[in-house]
């Protein structure tokens, strides 16, 4: 199974300058929880805006860089190959950039969105979920609080058979 998982505001913003746009800990907690032990497939610039890499999980990252290569993370240059790499009955999370989520796409089995009740002005951004392909299945509402300055959902689309 691929998982596109990813925190997009209402305007299907992602980032800006290769940051977050916005601090909710309960998103990173979720993105913890379900990620750990597995494989995540990212670009490079997203591995690259982390401080290091992510514990308990096993990196895939995505360049055209040829000469790009990360001790114990595995480097390829395509979602073809970086799926292909991945054990076929392991649970796969796709983690972003705007490129890599526009690309796995076609990919994906369910899409893990935390979305974000407000427009921010970004540089890169969340592909359109296409309501004719998607099935949103469940959705959890969080009101804003002390520790998140934006009202948030939870939301599971799952690919129509």
């Amino acid at each position: 199974m691929i998982i596109m998982i990813a925190a997009v505001a209402e305007n299907n913003a992602l980032g800006k300058n290769n940051d977050l746009l916005w601090h909710l800990p309960n998103d990173f907690k979720r993105f913890k929880a379900v990620t750990s032990g597995h494989y995540i497939i990212m670009g490079r610039k997203t591995f690259e805006s982390f401080p290091k890499p992510l514990p308990n999980r096993t990196h895939v990252i995505i360049t055209r860089q040829k000469d790009f290569q990360y001790e114990g993370c595995i480097v390829v240059d395509s979602i073809q190959k970086a799926i292909e790499v991945c054990p076929k009955n392991e649970t796969i999370f796709v983690i972003g950039g705007g490129e890599i989520y526009t690309q796995s796409m076609a990919f994906a089995d369910q899409l893990d969105i935390t979305r974000v009740h407000h427009s921010f002005e970004a540089d890169v951004y969340f592909p359109e979920i296409n309501p004719e392909i998607w099935d949103l299945t469940s959705e959890t509402f969080n009101t804003k609080d002390e520790k998140h300055l934006f009202d948030y959902t939870f939301q599971t689309f799952v690919r129509k058979k």
